[in-house]
């Protein structure tokens, strides 16, 4: 069956990409004969219990604090009792996220310059880990406009970054100690300014990009958040870090295990970006081509990235399902092209499933259980459609996050 396939490449990828292996590794060469302080842990984003639990186990349990901000239920059952973790709202932050931000900072502010920070910073992070500037709900506001107009997540971040108390390098200014930081990418470019809003980071995003950004989106802003945006950034000391996986990691383990089932496989792209439904739909074009150009030939197309989705219905889903979706439409009654997107987080959108699956007969199937394609895709109610033809990847929560995985096998065989 190609969708199960298609699913053991997949999950093998994200398995590469695992946050305790990554900063255990990463951790324990760094701080390999450490002598100084015990260090403090602070760990934000989807996969910040399993970073955490990486470094504390590569420390020897040796350290003074340990904290973990995640994304509810992304909490594994064997978290050590000495690492407190916080869960709060994502993709919008919530009451949960700014009170546990206000108690991580109560102790951080504590620190001197001989304590250590080991700052583990993952995907999500800029949801999570937030004391904003303004009123918490006009925050929440300014997150589901700019969700909501797609735009993109270097963009939604340079905003978020200047409404914030912590982030563009406003955490790094304020904690007197040296801090040391762990990533693990969900950004293309791999940005650190951007990666959860840089919150030690120096925020390298200019006037000119702001402006540039509320003359493309029409938001509605205050005066204070006007006035922030138009605030100039703290000088922050350069960063010292280290990535703990990327989406480059990702597009390669998924090479490797396509090797392995003997497919040979093809890195089209690490950086899909776009309208979900319409990379969907020229990926499904692509791969009809290559069929029709390649008698008696297989591949097994790769590509990593992160799409957007423009809201123009109230429906449920997340932009992998929302491009397998698309893809769907434009495979329908073909044979032998079959697509799998979906997030490494195993949460795409606000929705169980990681994504979804398409081939040639995933139309037929919607409509045969009373599904209407094109309605769903118009009102972004991928899921269900995609549910009524058991087309929904669901591998539950990863504990990592380093964007989305597409998968298109074509065959001729």
């Amino acid at each position: 069956m190609k969708k199960q396939l298609l699913t053991d490449i997949f999950t093998q990828a994200v398995a590469a990409a695992d946050p305790y292996e990554s900063v255990l590794r990463a951790v324990g060469e760094r701080f390999a004969g450490y002598t100084g302080e015990k260090p403090v842990l602070l760990g934000i984003g989807k996969a910040a219990c399993q970073m955490t639990k990486g470094a504390y186990d590569a420390l020897d349990s040796g350290v003074k604090a340990a904290f973990a901000l995640t994304k509810y239920g992304h909490t594994p059952k064997d978290m050590p009792a000495a690492i407190t973790v916080f869960e709060a709202g994502h993709p919008v932050p919530d009451k949960n996220g700014f009170d546990a931000t206000a108690k991580i900072l109560e102790y951080t502010d504590s620190l001197t310059p001989s304590d250590r920070l080991i700052f583990l910073i993952s995907g999500g992070g800029s949801a999570l880990f937030e004391s904003p500037l303004i009123p918490p709900e006009e925050l929440k506001d300014v997150t589901n406009q700019l969700l909501a107009c797609s735009a993109e997540i270097n963009e939604i971040n340079s905003v978020r970054k200047r409404l914030s108390a912590v982030k563009g390098g406003k955490f790094a200014a304020r904690t007197r100690c040296p801090v040391f930081q762990v990533i693990l990418s969900d950004v293309l470019g791999d940005r650190l300014d951007s990666i959860a809003s840089g919150p030690a980071a120096p925020d390298m995003t200019t006037a000119d990009d702001i402006r540039s950004i509320l003359s493309k989106y029409p938001l509605r802003l205050s005066e204070e958040a006007l006035r922030l945006l138009g605030a100039d950034p703290p000088e922050v000391a350069e960063p010292d870090f280290v990535f703990a996986g990327n989406v480059h990691i990702l597009c390669s383990a998924a090479a490797e295990a396509a090797k392995a089932r003997g497919l040979e496989p093809v890195v089209l792209s690490e950086s899909l970006t776009g309208e979900a439904s319409e990379r969907g739909r020229e990926l499904a074009d692509y791969a009809l081509g290559w069929k029709k150009d390649h008698p008696g030939q297989e591949r097994l197309f790769i590509l990593g990235g992160e799409t957007t989705v423009t809201l123009h219905g109230k429906g449920k889903g997340g932009r992998s399902q929302e491009l397998a979706l698309a893809a769907a439409e434009v495979l329908s009654g073909s044979g032998g092209v079959y697509m799998l997107a979906a997030g490494s987080d195993g949460t795409d959108g606000p929705t169980d499933a990681a994504g979804g699956y398409a081939d040639g007969e995933t139309a037929d199937l919607i409509k045969k259980a009373g599904g209407d394609l094109k309605r769903s895709l118009a009102g972004n109610d991928a899921y269900n459609a995609l549910k009524k033809a058991d087309s929904l990847v669901i591998t539950g929560a990863t504990g990592t996050n380093v964007n989305d995985l597409t998968l298109i096998l074509v065959t001729n065989r």
